[in-house]
């Protein structure tokens, strides 16, 4: 059987975005080992309420320490110009109706990119993407006039408000209380969760991977 990462994550979490570059980077050492990745978009809001977790920012300690976790996080990750917005947190519940929409109706690489507009668009560019007219513009780089129009119509429609939701709800069920959320699938064909962006060893040690954590060798073949 072949092994798989089935990656949820959420624009509005700054975590899920390193865990999203850190995958698409290390995609083809991945697929050398023959573990397949596929990035499903799902509403963090929804998580939480319905595992009863609350965000870390709603505790003042955490609020705090949060500052000092992102700037190292950026800096193990190799990425810049991440900053929470000063309207943080949103409701990302139209954008990722948006991505589910597009993942149903255009290949993985434009699902992809269209994924990581929005997370550079909200973290870097500071675009409240929770609203239709800065969502229609970060859309708009990677997408016609007319598929935006077509993909925020989807966005608002019964249908894909009802899928976003069950995707979450599936999470939900299988004991997700946070993302970025994992289910991962070894060769054995055994499959078990995974969260956060910095549980990775874990994960390769699970899919049984040759590998060694990059902070402890340079010589990293993950």
């Amino acid at each position: 059987m072949n092994a798989k990462i089935d990656a949820y994550f959420d624009c509005t979490s700054f975590y899920s975005y390193l865990a999203f570059h850190y995958l698409l980077k290390n995609r083809k050492a991945l697929a050398e080992q023959g573990v397949e990745v596929e990035f499903h978009p799902i509403f963090l809001g929804g998580i939480n309420q319905g595992s009863g977790n609350k965000p870390p920012w709603t505790l003042p300690a955490k609020r705090v320490y949060g500052n000092y976790d992102m700037a190292r996080a950026l800096q193990y990750f190799g990425q810049t110009g991440l900053k929470s917005p000063p309207f943080f947190p949103i409701l990302s519940i139209l954008p990722q109706r948006c991505m589910t929409y597009i993942k149903e109706h255009y290949p993985s690489d434009k699902f992809e990119i269209g994924f990581v507009e929005l997370w550079i668009c909200l973290w870097k560019q500071h675009m409240d993407i929770s609203q239709p007219s800065q969502l229609s513009q970060a859309l708009a780089r990677h997408f016609s006039p007319q598929e935006v129009e077509t993909i925020l119509a989807a966005g608002n429609s019964p249908e894909y408000k009802q899928k976003l939701k069950d995707n979450t709800n599936f999470l939900v069920e299988r004991g997700a209380f946070g993302a970025p959320w994992y289910f991962v699938r070894n060769s054995q064909g055994t499959t078990e969760p995974f969260f956060g962006s910095d549980r990775f060893h874990y994960m390769w040690q699970f899919l049984g991977l040759d590998w060694s954590d990059i902070s402890l060798s340079k010589q990293s073949k993950l």
